[in-house]
Parts: C-alpha cells; sequence; structure tokens
C-alpha cells in the first residue's frame, strides 16, 4: 500500500482539484438545483486546468486568468451561437487568442486551454436558435460563478498544501540529480567507455533536461518564498545542489582518454561504481526530505570513495595514473557536496550564501505584460504560426463536424483536433498515439459501467476521473485522454439520458480529430531549421558571458555569475530540445543533426570546463594567483570571447598540439601544485570555444545550404545565367 507521504505532488494535486470541484458541485446543487450545478461545475473543471502545484499566490494569477478567459469564451459562443457560419468563424478567433497566451512561456500552457475547454462544454448545453443569446448568457452568468469559487478554493488548498508541494518539489530536484549521476555511471559501464551506448547516452540527455526542470520548479517553490523555506534548510540544499550538478558535468572530462583496454575499463567502472553510491545518497535525501524523517541518521551512510579508486592499481609509466588524482578530487567534491546536504537536512545552520533578494531573480517569471504578445506579432513567431493553425483547424472540425452523419455531439471533433494540435510535430504525434489509445480504454470504461448497475456511483466516477485526468496531464497522457473520454460520455448521459452513451460516436470522432490534428501540423509549420540559426547565436552569446564571470578572479558578483551559468545551461537545454524535436519533422526539413549534436557536445565541455576553473579559482582566491595564472587567464578570456562572439570567423584548420593528449598531463597532482593544471585546463578550454566555433559555423552552413536547395526546388533559386 502507498504511504501518503509517498504520493507524488501531481497526484495529490488532482485529488485536491476532485475533492474541490466535488463541493463546489454539492453547494451548487443544494442552493440552485440540478441543472445550474451542471453548469457551475463546467466552470469550475475549465478553471481548474491551471491549479498546479504551486504557492498560492502564484495559483491565484494562473487560476484567475483561466477563470476570466474561460467566461469570455462561453459569451462569445452566446452572441454568435444563432449563426452556424458566424460561431466558427468565432470558434477559429477564441482558438486562435487562446494559443496566443502561450507568448507567456510555459506558465500559460495550463491557463491556453481553458477557454478552448469552455467553448467546447457552452457548445454542448442544447439551445434553441430563437433564444440562444439568452440562453448563452445565462450560461456565462454560471460558469462564471464556477470560477470564481474554484479560485478561491486552489488558493485556500494551494496555501494549505504549499508545504507538502515544497517537500515534495525538493525530493523531486533530489531525485532528478541522482538520477543524472546513475545515467553517467551507466554511459561510462556503456561499451568502449564515454560516449559510447546509444540508450545510455539518450539517458543522459533526458536526464539532464528532467534535472533542470526539476530544479527550477524547486527554486519557484523555495526562492520565492524563502520565510516558509528556511526551517528546513531548502534555500542552501537547493545551491548545493546547483553547484553538485556543475560537478557531475565535469565529471566527464578527460575520461575519453583512458581508453578501452582492461585497466581503462576497470577505471571507468570505478568512477562509475562511486557515482552510483553518491547518487544513492542523493536518493536518500530524497525520501528524507519527502517524509520529513530528521536526524543524520535517517539518510544513507556517505559514500566510501576510497573503495572504489584507492584500489585501482596502473603500471609505473602509464599516463593515466597522473587522471587518478583529478578523478578522485572531482568524486571528492560530489561528495562533499552530499555531505552538507545531509547535515542541512539534519538541522545544521550554514551562512548563505545569497540573501532573498539575490534569490528572487532565479525564479520564474509571474503575471502577464502585453509586451511578451506585442513581440509574437510576426510570421517568423512560431507562437503566431501556431495559434493560426490551431484557428484553422478548429474551424475546419466544426464545419466538417455539421456535415457529419452521426455528428449530435459536433463539439467533440472540437475537442479531439484541439487536444493533439500540438506546437511541434513531435508532441503532435505523441498525442495522437495517446488520445486514440487513451479514447478507446475510456469507451470501454464506460461500456462495461453501462452494463452493470452503477448509475448510482456515476457522480463519484465522474469526481475520480476529474482528478486523473489533471493529475496525469503532463507525465501519462493516454489516462488523461481515458479519464477525459469517460467524463464527456458521463456528461453528455448526464444532460440527454434518453440518448444513451454515445460511444461509438466518440469512437469515430477521435479518429478523425487526430487525423486532422496530424494533418494541419503541416500547415503554417514552425520547423527547427528556422529558429536554429536563433538557438545557436544564444548558445554562442550565453557561453561567451558565462566565461566572462567563471574567468574572473576580483571579486565577482556571485549573483551575475550565478545567472549567467544558468542562462547558459537553458541555451543548451534549447538546443537540446530542437535537436530532439527535429528528429520527428520530414527528413527534407530536419536540423542538420550531427554538427547539432557535435555543438552541443563542444558546448557541455566548454561549460564543464569552466565551471573547474570558477570551482579551482574559488578554492585557492585571489592572494594565491600568481602572475602567470593572472596572465593566463586574461589571455583565455580574450580568446573565448573572439571564438564565441556570433559572427566571428573560424580559424583556419591546421595541425596544434592536443592539450587533453595525456602526455602533457602534469606530473604533480593538482593538490601539490595547481598551476600547471589549472593551465592546461585553460588551454583545453579554448580548443573547446574554438570547436564550437567550427561547429556553430558548420550547422550555419547546412542550414544555408539546405535552404538554397529548397529554394531551387520550389522554383525561387536566383535567375541563370545567360
Amino acid at each position: 500500500m502507498v504511504h501518503p507521504k509517498d504520493l507524488p505532488a501531481n497526484v495529490i494535486n488532482g485529488l485536491a482539484v476532485a475533492l474541490g470541484i466535488g463541493c463546489i458541485q454539492l453547494l451548487a446543487a443544494g442552493l440552485f438545483g440540478a441543472h445550474p450545478a451542471q453548469l457551475v461545475l463546467s466552470g469550475a473543471v475549465c478553471t481548474s486546468l491551471a491549479d498546479t502545484p504551486n504557492l498560492a499566490w502564484r495559483t491565484g494569477y494562473r487560476v484567475a486568468a483561466a477563470a476570466a478567459l474561460s467566461t469570455l469564451a462561453v459569451l462569445a459562443v452566446a452572441f454568435l451561437r444563432a449563426d452556424p457560419v458566424a460561431l466558427g468563424i468565432g470558434i477559429g478567433l477564441i482558438g486562435g487568442t487562446a494559443m496566443m497566451t502561450l507568448s507567456w512561456g510555459p506558465r500559460a500552457g495550463a491557463v491556453s486551454f481553458a477557454p478552448v475547454l469552455a467553448l467546447v462544454f457552452a457548445l454542448a448545453v442544447p439551445a434553441p436558435p430563437e433564444a440562444a443569446w439568452r440562453l448563452g448568457l445565462q450560461v456565462a452568468a454560471w460558469s462564471a460563478l464556477g470560477g470564481v469559487a474554484y479560485v478561491g478554493w486552489a488558493m485556500a488548498a494551494a496555501r494549505l498544501l504549499q508545504g507538502r508541494y515544497r517537500a515534495l518539489g525538493m525530493g523531486q530536484a533530489l531525485d532528478a540529480a541522482a538520477g543524472l549521476l546513475r545515467a553517467r555511471a551507466d554511459l561510462l559501464r556503456a561499451t568502449g567507455g564515454d560516449g559510447q551506448g546509444m540508450a545510455t547516452m539518450q539517458a543522459w540527455v533526458q536526464g539532464e533536461a528532467s534535472l533542470a526542470e526539476r530544479l527550477q520548479s524547486a527554486r519557484d517553490l523555495v526562492f520565492a518564498d524563502l520565510h516558509a523555506s528556511t526551517g528546513r534548510g531548502d534555500p542552501a540544499v537547493l545551491l548545493r545542489l546547483i553547484d553538485l550538478r556543475d560537478v557531475l558535468l565535469a565529471s566527464r572530462l578527460d575520461l575519453d582518454r583512458v581508453g578501452g583496454d582492461e585497466l581503462g575499463r576497470t577505471l571507468l567502472h570505478a568512477v562509475a561504481d562511486a557515482l552510483s553510491d553518491i547518487a544513492q545518497g542523493l536518493q536518500a535525501a530524497a525520501r528524507q526530505r519527502r517524509t520529513g524523517a530528521t536526524g543524520p541518521g535517517a539518510m544513507a551512510e556517505p559514500p566510501d570513495l576510497a573503495r572504489h579508486l584507492g584500489m585501482i592499481r596502473l603500471p609505473d609509466g602509464d599516463r593515466r595514473a597522473r587522471l587518478v588524482p583529478v578523478l578522485q578530487a572531482r568524486l571528492r567534491e560530489m561528495a562533499t557536496q552530499l555531505t552538507r546536504i545531509r547535515h542541512l537536512m539534519a538541522g545544521e545552520g550554514e551562512a548563505a550564501p545569497l540573501d532573498a533578494a539575490q534569490l528572487l531573480p532565479f525564479v520564474g517569471p509571474e503575471g502577464w505584460p502585453w509586451q511578451s504578445v506585442a513581440a509574437q506579432l510576426t510570421l517568423a513567431s512560431p507562437v503566431l504560426r501556431h495559434a493560426l493553425r490551431f484557428a484553422l483547424a478548429l474551424v475546419a472540425a466544426y464545419a466538417l463536424a455539421l456535415v457529419l452523419p452521426w455528428a449530435s455531439h459536433p463539439h467533440w471533433l472540437v475537442l479531439s483536433v484541439a487536444v493533439v494540435l500540438r506546437g511541434n510535430l513531435e508532441q503532435t504525434l505523441s498525442r495522437r498515439n495517446a488520445r486514440v489509445l487513451g479514447t478507446l480504454l475510456g469507451c470501454g470504461t464506460v461500456v462495461v459501467l453501462s452494463g452493470t448497475r452503477a448509475a448510482p456511483l456515476l457522480p463519484a466516477v465522474f469526481l475520480l476521473a476529474v482528478g486523473t485526468a489533471h493529475a496525469s496531464v503532463l507525465n501519462r497522457y493516454w489516462l488523461t485522454a481515458l479519464a477525459a473520454t469517460v467524463m464527456a460520455l458521463l456528461q453528455a448521459h448526464t444532460v440527454s439520458p434518453a440518448g444513451g452513451f454515445a460511444v461509438s460516436e466518440r469512437v469515430a470522432d477521435t479518429l478523425l480529430g487526430a487525423a486532422l490534428a496530424w494533418a494541419f501540423s503541416f500547415v503554417l509549420p514552425a520547423w527547427e531549421r528556422r529558429l536554429l540559426p536563433g538557438t545557436v547565436a544564444a548558445v554562442e552569446r550565453t557561453l561567451a558571458a558565462y566565461a566572462g564571470h567563471a574567468l574572473r578572479h576580483d571579486g565577482e558578483d556571485p549573483v551575475a555569475q550565478r545567472l549567467a551559468r544558468r542562462q547558459a545551461y537553458d541555451a543548451l537545454a534549447m538546443l537540446g530540445a530542437a535537436l530532439q524535436r527535429s528528429s520527428a519533422e520530414p527528413r527534407a526539413v530536419r536540423v542538420p543533426a550531427a554538427e547539432v549534436a557535435l555543438l552541443l557536445d563542444h558546448g557541455q565541455r566548454l561549460m564543464a570546463h569552466l565551471s573547474l576553473v570558477r570551482m579551482t579559482l574559488s578554492r585557492s582566491g585571489q592572494a594565491a594567483m600568481g602572475d602567470t595564472a593572472l596572465q593566463a587567464l586574461s589571455t583565455a578570456l580574450e580568446s573565448l570571447s573572439a571564438s564565441l562572439q556570433p559572427g566571428a570567423r573560424s580559424p583556419p584548420p591546421g595541425p596544434v598540439a592536443d592539450p587533453e593528449d595525456l602526455s602533457q598531463l602534469p606530473l604533480q597532482a593538482p593538490e601539490v601544485d595547481i598551476l600547471p593544471w589549472l593551465l592546461r585546463r585553460l588551454s583545453v578550454l579554448v580548443n573547446d570555444a574554438v570547436a564550437i566555433r567550427r561547429a556553430a559555423d558548420t550547422v550555419r552552413a547546412q542550414l544555408e545550404a539546405r535552404g538554397s536547395k529548397a529554394q531551387a526546388a520550389a522554383g525561387t533559386s536566383p535567375t541563370p545565367k545567360a
């Protein structure tokens, strides 16, 4: 049996949503009657889409916006419903306007669908043409009441649950870090060492994306409400975890030079085993934060790194022996961060490197500035292209539904298209498959229910479906589709019991809607290659900015440095996401995958080098920096700035000394003399910056060549010579 403290945040949130909607429905039924209660319920359900695990004030912003947009959508349907042509145009305008809210980024994702669902619910209410607008006003009023009621419920529930959400958010961040450590360990154990094994490499990339998402969620929950977070040491734990991520990224360096012989594999496996032990410690920390256990005894013992690396014996003269102290130092640094996390969670204090005001810039933005929308009002914007595509698809779906022989519920086809059609082809294909599977399972569930004497239980089944759909929308959409199908069929049966359960119509509309959404994915497409030049420029710009902070030694502003680091991570994540999304696009329009992957690899390596240099400077201090080191830092920064400047020319290829050659490793260990290791690291760093410049230029050249070829195929090439 699952312990309540082991329930994830999305499940708790789904239960809270279902409970709130159930209470609102019961209260409305008691005060106003069954039919108004159904309309109030519709408004509450639409508003609840924006209710996700968050702080109370941030929840208030989002659910209030969802309630307002839902009410406006219902009003629009009320005034246009008497004229099918005007209503079809209105459906397109509502859908397109709803998708333009994505100008505000991921925080508007759930909000954007609220008005679409509201118009579908409004269309589901039967209304004679002569009284459509009057009835529509009543529907809008009841819907608005349900939205307002749910806003109050959502804020109260978020305030009550925010401590639990914070604990789970911290636990998810620690778990994601542990998962990334395990992915790196698996990658090192793969045949041939670092860089081999497609499945393990894919797990590593996905682990990086998951950790970045979990860290930002934890920042939003912890840094935005420091007064409530300090009791558990969450801010300091989170900062330590972010620093541990830097060291983990650096753990990949030099390992590709170990080799694939027996001793090389032994060394790689030893590092992998140490990473697995550290991952186990982080997982124990996550469990402790979720369950609320206190004291050092609640956690696993710290990893015994000497057990892994101390027993390795390399032959005399083997150059790889010089790497062992470096690898040990990196693993010790990660273990030190883990130990500090353990102590902080046990109640020990620590001087915070940043105060409350300095942490606020790391919290995700909130609110709805109009400048964000204005910036997307160009046909080059993927947001505007998706909004137009979405509007056209909804209009086509509604027009088709009016002429279909089975369309007693034309809004179902509109809904099927709306939930499947996403901003890019990869997500649309994923949604299409999950929607079809979930609908078939949901229809089967309703068939089973209809064959039993479960009528008294149908209201409870409806509320269970509401909570399930809400809880699984981001991670198991097929389950959301299943629950939504049950909701739709039960709601239609409640409105018109004589019509039975329209299972066959639901299946037909889903299949047709999925096909329509897929077809409209190719209307005004925003292929990744259109945006790739801007993403590449952002990678160069943010890496150069972070280098400017990481290579300074004269009292660097910690906030500026950390912000620059996060922006560089975000830019690399955008590049990786573009590469992944493009893999589902038609082959003729895909980004140059090999070249983009090479650019991403060198960008991550550069981040790792910069992190190592920054940690070296932090440990050594300015007083220990001699003239040689200071001059090398200045020279390296100039070289990086020149290489990473967008538009700079690639240096001509030519034979250069490889600073990563094992023969270039200093003879003495870093703890004996750090200067030779620092100079080598700076040399390697400069080489990676040059590699980034060449990879970026290659990507641009490939895009230009493909663009010219596409223009020639379309007959828009320059006029041929006479």
